[in-house]
């Protein structure tokens, strides 16, 4: 029903204008008439017919032929000469005809051969004219708004879809350099591995090309990674992952909380490996999700000074775009501890 009214609101708009004209107009002359003589409905809606009728062939005129070539070429003379010598015309019968249908040209209705009558005729005319002719202008907008809503859709899906092909590469050389490391050491744990990284692959090109995806999806994802990690160290760096609350029936942004569990084994781990430490949860209350990453803190490297973080700009950008006001990334660094945590609105 909501797609049915977007689609034929201009119409619609127009449709009540006219239902409330004409239902002002009947109750404007029973009332009128009435003072004076008995009056049957059938002259009401004849005499309302008529006016409406007239006024709509002035409206629509000026609405579909002479305003688009003003719109067109700008010439407000040019303008005012094609529709007021057409409207004059039409005003002259409109009066000769309405004097006809009331009393015949028997001059019993003294009123209408008036000058103040087509003076009042003239003018409600004109009021009509420029109110449909504004209706025009709403149309306009409305188109406008659509326009640029879809330009701006495209350009956030656009957007969207480039920041995830980034993603792709910077997890794929993270791996890589894993299952290298792995191979190099003649691990017994390479084919395991391999195994988990298909898995993983399978869920990036699969399931992450919708705007989102079960939270559950995510989750056995970043679990896949984290036992990669664990492979790589041989168990040596202690690593934590929790997840909270009812998570079945809750979608998220695919591959949005990953690259801050890679930043957490890349900074969080450093060069003394048996002090380090890993804490990563997920908590969803109510309307909200909760994910907060903890690692040990150890001081920069000159060669991780220099990186440039793609991946974090990359994540926080698609956080603007897919959560826009929904969402708050904070982080705290003390002398031993790094905590990122990041609650997310959900739809």
């Amino acid at each position: 029903m909501q797609s049915f009214f977007q689609r034929h609101r201009v119409f619609l708009l127009h449709l009540s204008f006219w239902c409330a004209y004409l239902s002002f107009f009947v109750y404007q002359f029973s009332s009128f008439r009435h003072r004076e003589r008995e009056v049957e409905m059938l002259e009401v809606f004849t005499q309302a017919g008529f006016h409406v009728a007239f006024n709509m062939a002035v409206a629509y005129f000026n609405y579909f032929i002479v305003l688009p070539r003003f719109l067109k070429h700008k010439n407000t003379g040019r303008y005012l000469l094609e529709f007021f010598i057409p409207f004059a015309i039409l005003m002259f019968g409109r009066v000769h005809m309405q004097r006809y249908l009331v009393d015949g040209y028997t001059h019993k209705a003294g009123y209408l051969y008036s000058t103040t009558f087509v003076v009042q005729v003239a003018a409600t005319s004109l009021f009509v004219v420029i109110f449909v002719a504004m209706l025009r202008f709403v149309q306009e907008w409305f188109e406008f708004e659509s326009r640029k809503k879809a330009i701006e859709n495209e350009k956030l899906i656009s957007e969207l879809n480039f920041l995830k092909e980034q993603i792709n590469p910077h997890f794929l050389f993270n791996t890589l350099n894993n299952l290298y490391y792995l191979a190099y050491s003649q691990s017994p744990n390479t084919t395991e591995v391999i195994a988990k990284l298909s898995q993983m692959m399978r869920y990036m090109i699969y399931e992450t090309n919708h705007a989102d995806v079960p939270l559950m999806k995510e989750i056995e994802y970043m679990e896949n990674y984290i036992s990669l990690e664990r492979l790589r160290l041989n168990g040596q760096i202690p690593i934590g992952f929790e997840v909270h609350g009812d998570v079945q029936n809750v979608r998220i942004t695919p591959l949005i909380f990953i690259t801050f569990l890679e930043n957490a084994f890349k900074h969080g781990i450093g060069a003394s490996p048996g002090d380090a430490w890993i804490k990563v949860s997920i908590r969803v209350s109510d309307n909200e999700c909760i994910y907060t990453v903890e690692n040990s803190n150890h001081a920069v490297t000159a060669s991780e000074q220099g990186k440039s973080g793609i991946g974090l700009q990359n994540v926080q950008r698609r956080l603007a775009l897919s959560y826009p006001g929904r969402h708050t990334l904070t982080t705290e660094k003390n002398a031993d501890r790094y905590t990122l945590t990041l609650k997310i609105t959900l739809a």
